[in-house]
C-alpha cells in the first residue's frame, strides 16, 4: 500500500502516465499507459498500471479487450461498474470516429485505402458481415451498406440486395467486403462463387464490381490483414 504522504510527482516517471504523455504526447506511449490512464480514477499510478496489465493479460489483445461486455470487465478484480463504463465509452467512441472517417469520403483507389476505411469496423465483429462500398466516379466513398451478416453463401448474397443500394445511392461503382473473424483472409469457395455471381450481375446493370476485400488479421507469414480477389486473379476470370 502507498503511502498517503507519497506526491504524484514524487513517483518514477513510468508510473505517471498523464504526465508522460502531456510530455512526450500520446503516441509515444504504450497501449498499457494510455489504458492506465482512463484507469486512473480512484487508483494511484501504479495500482492503474498493474491493473492495465491484468486486463491485457486477460483479454490478450486490444481489440478482445474492445469487444468485451460491461458484464465480463467487472469481472476483472480492481475494474467495477465505473472503470468497465470508461472503458467501453472509450472503445465505442474510436469506432465511432473511425465511422465519421468513413464519412469524409475519401479517396478508395486500391486495396490498401479500402481496407483502411473497413478495419476498425472489422476489429470489432464477432461474425461475418457482408457490405458494399459504394462509391462515384471519381472513387469516392459515397456510403457503406451493410447487406447481411452469417456465413458468406449464394442464397444468402442475392444481386438484387446488393445493386438496390448501388441503385438507390447512385453508385457508379462498388467494392463488395466481408470480414473472417477466424483472422485467416483467404477466400473460400463460396467467397469466389458470390463474386463471380455479383461481378456478372454488376456488367448487366453497367455498375462494375471493383474488388471484394476480405478483412482478417496480420500475422507472421501475412504482413496485410486483407485480401483483395482482384489481386489474387479472380476478376480476370
Amino acid at each position: 500500500m502507498m503511502s498517503r504522504n507519497v506526491r504524484i510527482k514524487d513517483l518514477p516517471l513510468r508510473e505517471r502516465p498523464r504526465e508522460r504523455l502531456m510530455q512526450i504526447g500520446a503516441e509515444s506511449l504504450d497501449n498499457i499507459d494510455l489504458l492506465a490512464i482512463l484507469l486512473r480514477t480512484g487508483l494511484r499510478g501504479s495500482s492503474a498500471i498493474h491493473l492495465s496489465e491484468q486486463l491485457m493479460r486477460q483479454f490478450g489483445s486490444l481489440q478482445r479487450l474492445a469487444k468485451a461486455s460491461l458484464e465480463e470487465l467487472r469481472k476483472v478484480p480492481g475494474v467495477g461498474p465505473d472503470k468497465s463504463v470508461s472503458l467501453k465509452a472509450a472503445f465505442t467512441l474510436a469506432q465511432r470516429m473511425a465511422r465519421e472517417i468513413q464519412m469524409e469520403s475519401p479517396l478508395l483507389d486500391t486495396p490498401d485505402r479500402i481496407a483502411d476505411v473497413l478495419r476498425e469496423d472489422a476489429r470489432m465483429r464477432d461474425v461475418e458481415h457482408f457490405q458494399v462500398v459504394l462509391l462515384n466516379t471519381r472513387r469516392k466513398l459515397i456510403r457503406i451498406v451493410n447487406i447481411t451478416q452469417g456465413t458468406l453463401d449464394s442464397v444468402l448474397i442475392h444481386p438484387r440486395e446488393v445493386f438496390r443500394a448501388a441503385v438507390e445511392y447512385r453508385a457508379s461503382a462498388l467494392v463488395l467486403t466481408h470480414n473472417h473473424p477466424s483472422g485467416d483472409p483467404d477466400p473460400s469457395d463460396s467467397d469466389i462463387r458470390v463474386t463471380r455471381d455479383l461481378i456478372r450481375a454488376g456488367k448487366i446493370l453497367k455498375i462494375e464490381v471493383l474488388d471484394h476485400i476480405i478483412m482478417g488479421q496480420a500475422s507472421e507469414g501475412r504482413s496485410r490483414d486483407f485480401i483483395s480477389l482482384r489481386e489474387l486473379g479472380y476478376f480476370n476470370q
